[in-house]
């Protein structure tokens, strides 16, 4: 089974970290990263899709993709 995520926040240290955090847990890297305004916050945020095969499992819509 192929899972996805988007991984999002604030361009800062922690948004890094957020995707770091998921390359060391085996998830790739899915296409080029985002960068937007958020004029609500008044601050850029981040974006980031990751992707990771996970062999013997059936997807669950109620499966926490971050602990797989």
């Amino acid at each position: 089974m192929k899972l996805y995520r988007f991984l999002s926040g604030p361009d800062d240290s922690a948004f890094c970290h957020k995707v770091s955090l998921a390359l060391s847990k085996g998830w790739e890297l899915h296409g080029s990263p985002t960068y937007a305004y958020d004029a609500a916050m008044g601050t850029m945020r981040c974006g980031q899709a990751v992707v990771k095969t996970v062999a013997g499992k059936d997807y669950d819509p109620a499966m926490k993709l971050g602990e797989q």
